[in-house]
């Protein structure tokens, strides 16, 4: 190739990496107005990277840390006197789903990866009528500091995960995890210490 075809392409490639980076840079910066609409000024840090819209439903009692980063398709959820706050540094990955009736709380450099369910609500079993219309149970969630929750997983109602613990990807969380430990699998069980790396 030629130097003036070289340079002929380079340009017409150049032109379309410009406008798809500065649309990026427009759909960041809607992407946060939205939240601040929706949540309030105070409740959503300016410098929080919202990589895309944020699907809010309910009574939007939720607050956001500072300098969180929150990708595409993520829903948050709060109903009744439900609320949910994340702490400074989180990383919420697409597909995150975060559905409050109580409190979930999550501590400050936590990620979760993509198409996580943290719930802390249940439908209620105790009735005979349909489980639709049966309301919820609900109990707090609060995850600490420092956790890496996998993809696919699923945390139920009134669990606490310590800090630096960490979840496998499409584990099933049902109790408590300590901190420092690597919890696996369906219900979620023990793997090892964190830093035990001659047991993993």
């Amino acid at each position: 190739m030629n130097r003036i075809a070289k340079s002929t392409t380079l340009m017409t490639l150049w032109i379309p990496a410009l406008i798809l980076r500065f649309t990026a840079g427009l759909r960041r910066c809607f992407s946060l107005a939205w939240a601040r609409a929706h949540l309030g000024r105070a409740a959503v840090p300016f410098d929080n990277q919202i990589l895309g819209l944020i699907d809010f439903e309910g009574t939007c009692r939720i607050r956001l840390g500072r300098n969180c980063q929150i990708y595409k398709h993520v829903r948050l959820e709060t109903q009744e006197s439900g609320e949910i706050i994340i702490e400074d540094n989180v990383v919420l990955s697409p597909g995150t789903l975060i559905a409050s009736h109580d409190r979930i709380s999550i501590g400050s450099y936590t990620m979760i990866g993509e198409f996580t369910s943290i719930r802390d609500q249940d439908h209620r079993t105790d009735s005979a009528g349909p489980v639709r219309e049966s309301g919820y149970v609900s109990a707090a969630i609060n995850i600490g500091r420092d956790v890496w929750i996998g993809r696919g997983c699923v945390v139920l109602k009134g669990v606490t995960i310590g800090d630096r613990a960490i979840i496998g990807a499409n584990s099933v969380v049902t109790r408590d995890v300590p901190p420092d430990e690597v919890w696996l699998g369906s219900p979620a069980r023990c793997h090892h210490k964190r830093y035990d790396v001659t047991s993993a």
